[in-house]
């Protein structure tokens, strides 16, 4: 399978993602801070002094949140691709579950009351809540 480039916008979301979760980087983000309080008493502690900073930190979460939705984004959907092709994969497993982010809020509950309702009927019969040691795994279907 080739792979296609990747757009400019998802490069860049990726490099400060990765750049951002790094330690050094929140070094340099707390350095920022202390050297801006220490300058407090410089710039008399003004009005502009204390723009400064929340000018500053608006703007950098404002489009943090951005990259990091597109980067979650992206996680997500690369997870679920990998979880249909395990149930696809698996032979006796529930096609229908593939694909089960494309439904409603409603459909979801419906299909969730249905596996809490397997998993409680699978801990009655072991007697039991299921822990490790116990037979749950086994539960006839």
């Amino acid at each position: 399978m080739t792979q296609k480039k990747q757009s400019l916008f998802t490069r860049m979301a990726m490099a400060v993602a990765k750049a951002a979760g790094r330690p050094a980087t929140f070094a340099a983000a707390a350095g920022i801070v202390v050297i801006w309080a220490a300058s407090g008493p410089v710039f008399g502690f003004g009005d502009t002094w204390q723009l400064v900073i929340n000018t500053g930190t608006t703007i950098v979460t404002f489009l943090m949140v951005f990259l990091i939705q597109n980067t979650q984004n992206r996680d997500t959907e690369a997870m679920q691709i990998k979880l249909d092709e395990l149930i696809y994969a698996m032979k006796g497993a529930n096609a229908a579950l593939l694909d089960l982010e494309e439904l409603d809020e409603k459909s979801l509950d419906v299909i969730r009351r249905h596996y809490l309702n397997r998993a409680a009927e699978a801990r009655e019969k072991v007697g039991d809540t299921g822990l490790p040691g116990q037979e749950a795994d086994h539960v006839d279907r």
